[in-house]
């Protein structure tokens, strides 16, 4: 069963809709103890990376979010907040991965947001790709990119610049684009996640 993270910084409607028709069983994490009923968790977000971190900060959760040893996944803005600083809003942030979220630089061929399908390619074997053909595209919706480190790279992706469209340590996940609203390889990809 998965616990979804919140904190007021998440796209909470499109994600519970799709593990509805997912048939996967989901509840809210509003509190500590709430850990405890679930075997993994997914930290949504959307927005400013800045200001998610002070709202996660609020919530008195940081310190069990670092402490978890089951699986969690982290969606666009949640997965920015697994890096270790952002430049939006010149933020620290979780610093589970010791990579940086940076700016997309605006260009006459590439604006700022990026928005729309990309093509993922996938850079290591991982469960979370299972049965997800490789250059299969999802949709995405960010300003910030993660910086490519071939250490933590799950799949890759390229706007403007080659970044991280998905990243792993451990037992920590994240994804940049909106697996919810990706189509069958997006829902395809949560089914994974939800047998990890």
């Amino acid at each position: 069963m998965i616990g979804i993270i919140t904190y007021g910084a998440g796209n909470i409607f499109s994600l519970t809709a799709a593990l509805e028709r997912l048939g996967i069983p989901y509840g809210m994490i509003t509190k500590e103890e709430d850990f405890k009923l679930y075997d993994r968790y997914i930290i949504p977000g959307v927005g400013h990376a800045g200001a998610a971190m002070n709202k996660l900060e609020h919530t008195g959760l940081v310190p069990k979010i670092k402490s978890l040893t089951k699986p969690v996944l982290g969606i666009c803005v949640g997965m920015q907040l697994l890096t270790s600083y952002s430049e939006e809003g010149d933020s620290n942030l979780l610093n589970l991965f010791p990579i940086k979220t940076l700016k997309f630089a605006h260009s006459a061929t590439h604006k700022v947001p990026h928005t729309g399908w990309n093509q993922v390619n996938a850079e290591k074997d991982n469960l979370l790709f299972e049965n997800i053909p490789d250059g299969s595209h999802f949709y995405f919706v960010h300003s910030y990119f993660i910086e490519y480190n071939s250490d933590y790279t799950l799949a890759s992706t390229t706007y403007s610049n080659k970044f991280s469209a998905s990243i792993m340590r451990d037992n920590f996940y994240g994804v940049q684009f909106h697996p919810e609203k990706s189509g069958v390889y997006g829902e395809t990809l949560l089914k994974n996640f939800s047998k990890i």
